[in-house]
Formats: C-alpha cells, sequence, structure tokens
C-alpha cells in the first residue's frame, strides 16, 4: 500500500491525535530520519548541537536504511496510529503526497520573515511548498551523477579519470587487472536505480533523461538508447565483488576508502565518509561527474517537514527550522555531509574540492535547464512510479530479466502504476 492510500486511510485519526498532541513539551522535536552512517550521523550532530543552545531538546527517531525506504515504513506506522513525529526528513514526492493529507505545518511565517524565496532554487521550492505555502526546511541539494574513485589504484592504472562509459569500462578492467573489486555496489533498489540513472544520462544525454524518465516516454523507455542502458547495467553488474545483495552504500564507500575496491558510482553523501575516514579530494581520492555526464546534475534534496502537532510545540519547530536554513548551519553542515546547501548566498569559501564542483556544477545545470530529479530518490516521479521501474531495474540487474523483457516491461510497469 503506497504512502497515498495509508495516508487518506491514516489522516482522520492523525488529525485529531495531532490535536491531542499539543500538549507535548514545547521545547523539544522528535525527528524520524535516517541519518545514520558515521558522515551522515556527524553531519546531524552540527544540527542537534544548534538546537541545544537554543533550549531545544532533541528526541531522535533514526532508521536505518539509505534513500529512508525503512524511515517511510516507520513513518506510515507512526502516523496510522495517530502518533506522528514533530519533523521528518523527506524526499520529493513523499513531501507532496503527505502534504496533500492536511497533516503538514505552515511555516509561511518564518519563510517571509527569513525571505525563503528569494534564496531557495525555484527547483526545491516545488517541493518545499504545498499549495503555495512552505511545509519544509531544505536542508542541502544532493547530486547522484558522481564517481567516487580511490586515487591509488587511479593512479596505478595510469592517472586518467574515464570521460565516457567506454574509457570508465577500461579503467574498471584495470582495477580488475590489480586484483580489486573494480565496482563496489550495494544491491539494493534505490542503489541500483542511482546506477541506473547515471547510465541513462550519459547514454542518450539529459534530453533523453527527461524524455524517459521524467516524462516517461513510452518510446524512450523501449526504444534503442534504453537497450543501451540496460546491455552497460548488465555489463557494469560484471564488476560487482560476490557480496554485493543487499549492502549498505556506506560499506560499498569503505571498500573504495580500504583500497578494497577501485569506484563507486554514489550520490555526494559519499564524501562525508571520506572525510570522516581523515582522506583528501585529489590526495586520497577524486570526485568526478559520472563519465559523460558533466555539465548536468540529478539532484536530491534533504528537506525536514514539519508536521502540524499544534501548540506550544510549534515554537520548537519553528527554531529548527529557522536553524536549517540558517547560512552558518547550511556552511557547517554541508561541509560535513557532503552536499551543497540549499541556499544560492552561501559563500564556497570554506567547501573543499569537491564541495566547490559541486556548487559549480550546480549552477551551471540550472542556467542550462539540465538540473533535473533524481528517480532513485524521489524527486522524478510519485512512489508508486518511482517503485515500479525500480522493480525492474533490480530484477534486470540480477539477472531476472533479459534486456529485451525490460524493456517490455519498463513502459508496462510505469502505466499500471501511474
Amino acid at each position: 500500500m503506497n504512502i497515498r492510500m495509508i495516508a487518506k486511510l491514516a489522516a482522520g485519526a492523525a488529525l485529531i491525535a495531532m490535536t491531542a498532541g499539543a500538549a507535548k513539551a514545547a521545547e523539544q522535536v522528535e525527528v524520524l530520519h535516517w541519518w545514520t552512517s558515521g558522515g551522515e550521523a556527524a553531519a546531524l550532530n552540527v544540527l542537534k548541537e544548534n538546537l541545544q543552545k537554543q533550549g531545544v531538546a532533541w528526541k531522535d527517531m533514526p532508521v536505518a536504511g539509505g534513500a529512508g525506504s525503512a524511515a517511510m515504513t516507520a513513518l506510515r506506522a507512526r502516523v496510522t496510529a495517530g502518533d506522528p513525529p514533530t519533523a521528518v526528513q523527506l524526499l520529493g514526492f513523499d513531501l507532496k503526497d503527505w502534504a496533500e493529507m492536511g497533516v503538514a505545518a505552515n511555516l509561511d511565517d518564518l519563510a517571509k520573515k527569513e525571505g525563503w524565496d528569494k534564496v531557495i532554487p525555484a527547483a526545491l521550492q516545488n517541493f518545499s511548498k504545498y499549495d503555495g505555502h512552505w511545509i519544509a526546511a531544505p536542508v542541502n541539494i544532493h547530486s547522484t551523477n558522481w564517481l567516487w574513485i580511490n586515487k591509488a589504484a587511479l593512479d596505478k592504472a595510469g592517472g586518467k579519470v574515464p570521460t565516457n562509459i567506454a574509457e570508465l569500462i577500461t579503467l574498471l578492467d584495470a582495477f580488475k587487472g590489480q586484483g580489486l573489486t573494480a565496482l563496489a555496489h550495494g544491491g539494493v533498489p534505490w542503489q541500483d536505480g542511482t546506477l541506473w540513472e547515471a547510465v541513462v544520462l550519459s547514454t542518450g544525454g539529459p534530453d533523453f533523461y527527461k524524455k524517459a524518465v521524467l516524462d516517461l516516454d513510452p518510446a524512450a523507455l523501449s526504444g534503442d538508447t534504453m537497450k543501451k542502458v540496460f546491455d552497460t547495467m548488465s555489463k557494469l553488474r560484471t564488476y560487482f565483488d560476490p557480496n554485493f545483495s543487499g549492502r549498505e552504500w556506506n560499506l560499498s564507500t569503505a571498500l573504495v576508502i580500504e583500497g578494497k575496491a577501485g569506484a563507486q558510482e554514489m550520490g555526494d553523501w559519499s564524501k562525508g565518509e571520506w572525510l570522516r575516514a581523515n582522506k583528501k579530494p585529489g590526495t586520497d581520492f577524486v570526485c568526478i561527474r559520472f563519465p559523460g555526464t558533466q555539465g548536468s546534475v540529478l539532484f536530491n534534496a534533504d528537506q525536514f517537514m514539519m508536521f502540524n502537532v499544534g501548540g506550544d510545540a510549534e515554537k520548537a519547530q519553528f527554531k529548527m527550522a529557522s536553524a536549517v536554513e540558517d547560512p552558518a548551519f547550511q556552511i557547517a553542515f554541508n561541509t560535513v555531509k557532503g552536499s551543497v546547501p540549499a541556499r544560492t548566498d552561501v559563500s564556497n569559501e570554506k567547501f573543499d574540492d569537491c564541495g566547490k564542483k559541486g556548487m559549480a556544477d550546480l549552477t551551471e545545470a540550472s542556467s542550462k535547464g539540465t538540473l533535473m530529479g533524481s528517480l532513485a530518490h524521489g524527486y522524478a516521479q510519485p512512489a508508486a512510479i518511482k517503485e515500479a521501474m525500480l522493480d525492474v531495474i533490480t530484477q534486470h540487474l540480477n539477472g531476472q530479466l533479459t534486456t529485451e523483457a525490460a524493456l517490455k516491461r519498463l513502459p508496462e510497469a510505469v502505466k499500471a502504476a501511474k
């Protein structure tokens, strides 16, 4: 059962419970999130400490699992029981789904006072607002089309970074020749989708990505270019290690950090793990756009939606939302997390080379119209369509579907999920 259906069933009970919940402690926020890896937890501590200085207690509700699938299951259970958290980490269309149920707090007064409209990109505001009202505070802008490379392994392979898929395959072969796992990957649907969307962008370019992933054009989903995408995925699968299935993303990152793997395709949250391991960009690792995707950015943004718990608890919620948008916090948080600020008025001075590249790439993509939502992370399609597509992508990657079968199944799955 998807978010929309469960939220509709639970909306009445939840709204009644929210009114009753007004008696909760005024200066406390209960926060549901999935930032449980080392780098993510370190970044979250910046926000916790900021709020504690303001006298706001932080009640943690962490749910492990990248991309938040497990967290959404936990949230549905809480809402169904009529006991929602005061703030929830949400992505993309999930924000719209919950807001449609009337369970979101209104942050308009705070946003107007602090001028959010002027500094938060329109692409984010499309999700931070519902029906013209601010319902969430964006923390950052992530991008998913990155390749993270172990510098020592790259140097041993000749030092040339790949600029297209063919050069990537050559590099992966070199890593394999070094006795390494060439491409570290965790076999769960959202990670499969993160790799797939990068291959889609690399293979067909931004116009094809828009047609296939954003517009869901049946011809694009089943044509020759998509065939190349699935064939490339099958090839990349040969560079995984035997234990990839079900592995968390940060454990795959650790393989590259430790020199056991050559590279990993992953969003820029991966950088937080490198920094936590005291590694430096350009010295210990190399960050590049996934080969063939330079000039385009597939984005994902973490946002905190405030649930309408009412009463005095709103004071703590407003403090939390204000703390999230504070420029000093945006710098402190994102330099640790690996992402770039959600605000466009933040200096890049304190960011490392990868961070500066991320901010420059974002500006370039935004100006060219190639800043596009990530499918795997909920900014390209609603949950039902996303999950249907990921199901096909994962089945194909695991050898359960041939490329021909995947090309037939993908548009069928999209049609059925609409």
